[in-house]
Order: structure tokens, then sequence, then C-alpha cells
């Protein structure tokens, strides 16, 4: 009897982690596992806001894959997914074609640009290592720019699209950054101007109103001006246009207001909503036993409140370690082991800068170097998850 094949598309935290687990627990006899990704290496998403504004080089943000998995158990192929084809099994890379038994789809996220017109040609956006080195060598190219051409202040003026958690993350960060940068350019801090603009009525929408009031405040102090309740109308080369005719020359625009599923799932004839697939309680898309999403494609539903979960880092990997059972039970002909899935969250913490944080752990808010203190250890906890002591020592931030 030949082995069972099963295909992972992506090797963000979804697919490694169940990439790892599976090579754990099914014997070498039992399945072809095989593991496609874009690059030769993962990236920490939940840090890419820090090299994206220059406060930590992007290596310190991504990991081998090769380091990460068992090549003797798992086949990494790097290459990029073009298609889906659900009937005849099979998945149309670039360079290839991979068949499967078993399908997990695990491939990501894109920017949701909500219809705003100009912004995906006109913006950056926080998405993958290539991105943010883009954005700190934009920024730093503003400064340079700005020295020959004094008369161009937009170039010192950062527009920030969305005050979600990406956003407010990044904007501490970016207020971090520039005194340093004007110091290294000769320019005066004053001239400088970090705009934070956020459609929806607060900031960190469904935060607790305290924890946001306290970010707020923190990075007002930094120096970040916000214009919250004040969506963006269109983007524009020289910068952006709010809905009440306000036009902001800026030389730099980073959008952070919102993603969606991948558009490969939405094509390959699997129902989504936005994107993401609404899974059942095994995390298997609907209408097909084959197939599972995890990650940023798939969308869950939280009963208390009748609204999704938000695609983090945290439910990612809680789904990736309950379909890794659930894959088990199905290579092995036993559907009555396989497990529901019951997301379970532990907290939430926003990073506001060097020794500045938010956060809800349990039931318990924190605020300032102790958010920024539990911060540091979920993103140990992450690096000890997938690659141990070993890989805690070597890019851990301590």
């Amino acid at each position: 009897m030949s082995k069972q094949k099963v295909l992972i598309l992506g090797g963000g935290y979804g697919g490694i982690v169940t990439a790892q687990r599976l090579q754990k627990k099914l014997h070498y006899n039992e399945a072809e596992i095989t593991l496609v990704n874009k690059h030769d290496y993962h990236y920490i998403t939940t840090e890419l806001h820090q090299p994206a504004a220059g406060t930590m080089h992007h290596d310190r943000a991504r990991v081998d894959i090769n380091d990460l998995l068992n090549t003797k158990r798992v086949n990494f192929v790097q290459d990029t997914v073009v298609s889906i084809n659900t009937e005849e099994k099979k998945v149309q890379l670039e360079n290839g074609e991979q068949e499967y038994d078993h399908l997990v789809i695990s491939l990501g996220s894109e920017p949701e640009t909500f219809g705003i017109e100009g912004l995906k040609e006109n913006a950056f956006s926080i998405r993958s290592i290539n991105s943010v080195r883009y954005i700190r060598e934009h920024i730093e190219y503003m400064f340079a720019k700005y020295k020959n051409e004094p008369e161009r202040e937009d170039y010192l003026r950062f527009v920030v699209g969305g005050a979600g958690f990406t956003g407010i993350e990044f904007v501490g960060e970016l207020a971090d950054r520039l005194p340093k940068l004007c110091k290294e350019f000769d320019v005066d801090p004053e001239r400088v101007k970090i705009i934070n603009i956020e459609a929806a009525p607060t900031a960190l929408p469904g935060f607790d109103p305290e924890l946001v009031e306290y970010a707020m405040d923190v990075l007002r102090k930094k120096g970040v001006e916000f214009k919250i309740d004040t969506p963006i109308k269109e983007c524009t080369p020289e910068g952006v246009v709010l809905a009440d005719g306000e036009e902001i020359k800026a030389g730099t625009i980073v959008w952070t207001g919102g993603v969606r599923g991948n558009s490969i799932v939405e094509n390959a004839g699997i129902e989504t909503m936005r994107g993401r697939v609404k899974v059942d309680e095994y995390l298997r898309a609907p209408g097909f036993e084959d197939i599972f999403v995890v990650g940023d494609c798939a969308l869950i539903i939280n009963e208390e409140i009748n609204r999704p979960y938000p695609p983090t880092a945290q439910m990612a990997i809680q789904m990736a370690m309950n379909l890794s059972l659930n894959l088990v039970a199905v290579v092995r002909g036993q559907p009555k082991l396989l497990r529901q899935f019951q997301p379970e969250i532990k907290g939430t913490v926003a990073s506001l800068g060097k020794g500045e944080a938010i956060g809800i752990v349990g039931k318990k808010k924190i605020f300032g170097p102790i958010a920024s203190l539990m911060k540091k250890i979920i993103d140990l906890r992450y690096l000890f998850i997938i690659g141990g002591i070993p890989l805690v020592l070597r890019k851990g931030r301590f």
C-alpha cells in the first residue's frame, strides 16, 4: 500500500507547526509529508513591525525552514502556489505540480483595501521580509531626499493607515526610530510627523477602552498624531485624501488597515468570506473531507459575541496543534479520534515601542514595562515551540 500524501501549503505559523507535529506523530511509512513555501525561511509575522521601522534587523525575524524540519521526514519544496484543483486533488506550482490525499491550506493573508482607490498601488504594507526591508529603506531614503530638497516637508510626513494591532505597534516603533534618523541626517525633529488614521470610532477596535486610552497617550507623547473615525477615501502618489476632503501630503504611506484571506483559496472553488474559509469543527473546508484550513485563511466564529476570532498567531498555532492530531487520525483511518477545535485565548499584548505595551492576560489588564516584558515572553515562547532552547538563544530578545 502506497503512502498517503499530506500536502501543506504555506510555511507560516499554521504550516510550520502542523509539519513539525506530523513529523513527530506519524511513522515514516504512514505518510509522505510535503511542505510548499515561497521562501526558504519562516518569518515571525508578529515581529515584522520592528524591521519595517528599522528598530530590528530583518534577519532576526526569520528562521531557515531546513533548521525547523527533519528533512528526512518532511519534503520541503521552495516554490510558489499558483492554483488548487480540488477535483483532481492537485496543486499547481510555478515550477511543477504536487498531488495530495490530504491538503492543508495555510497560505496566509493579503491586504484588504476596502475599495480605497489607489491604495494597492501607492501604499506599503507590512506582510513579508521583503516588504519590511523595502519600507525601512524607503524611510531612510525620504530623509536623504529631504536633505537635498529641504522645501519638501512632505518627505518627512509618515501616514499609517489603520490603528489596529499592527498599525499601533508600527507607529510605536517608528516613533522610537525617527529621532535617531533625525540625528543621523541632521534633521530638525520638529519637522517630522507621524499621522495614524483610523476609520473606526476608536483605535485598537475591540480592545479595552482603558488600554486604548493608555496606548494613545503613550504614543501621543512620542509625537504620533491620531485621526480617529476618519476614513481614507483615496491614496495617491503624493499622499492620502480623507473622506471629509482633507488632503495630507506624505512621502510615505503604510497601510495596516486590515487583511483578507488568500485569493488562491477563493479561486479554488472553496466557499469563502473575504477570502477566508468558514471551517467546520475539525478545521475542514465545507464540503471537503480532505481539505483542512488553518491560520489567516480560516474563519472561526466566536459564538459568545457572534463575530470571527481575529486571525492572530496564537490562533494559528492552536489550530495547527489541533489539526496535526486530526490528520494523524485521518491517515490512520480513525475518524472517531477527530478532535473538535476549541480556541483558548490566553491573552493579547500589543507593543507600543521600547519598554511600553498594553495587554490582557487572562482577565487582567497590564500596562507599561510589565506588559512589554510579557510581550517578550510570548515571543520567546513561540521560538521555544518551533525550535527549542537553541532557537530561543539565537533569535530571542532579552
